[in-house]
């Protein structure tokens, strides 16, 4: 491991001493039971919800822009913002999910 990244680990960790196995940091616990997961279905839908909103908030803040109804230009912007990334990460999600998919399809066995 390289000394820097491994320091900067163990101090962003609070962790003293480098003897420390990966079981014992924080965040990093044992598997937990089938219950407490959720499918990966579930998560992308929970995604696209989520950019959803956030198209919508946009949409609220730019018409209230323009209605005039007390939306700052930079409540707008930053509103704007936020789905336009929001949509580009849900679709660079999307183009490696088809890239994989083809990588798979293209396999020979």
């Amino acid at each position: 491991m390289i000394p820097g990244i491994h320091a900067a680990n163990v101090a962003s960790t609070g962790l003293s001493s480098s003897s420390t196995s990966m079981a014992q940091l924080p965040g990093k616990s044992a598997p937990s039971s089938k219950t407490g997961d959720s499918p990966f279905s579930d998560l992308l839908s929970d995604a696209i919800g989520k950019v959803s909103q956030l198209e919508g908030q946009a949409r609220t803040a730019v018409e209230g822009l323009i209605s005039g109804s007390g939306v700052d230009v930079h409540q707008a912007m930053i509103a704007s913002e936020k789905a336009s990334m929001a949509f580009e990460m849900a679709l660079a999600v999307r183009n490696k999910a088809i890239q994989s998919y083809q990588s798979v399809m293209g396999m020979q066995f």
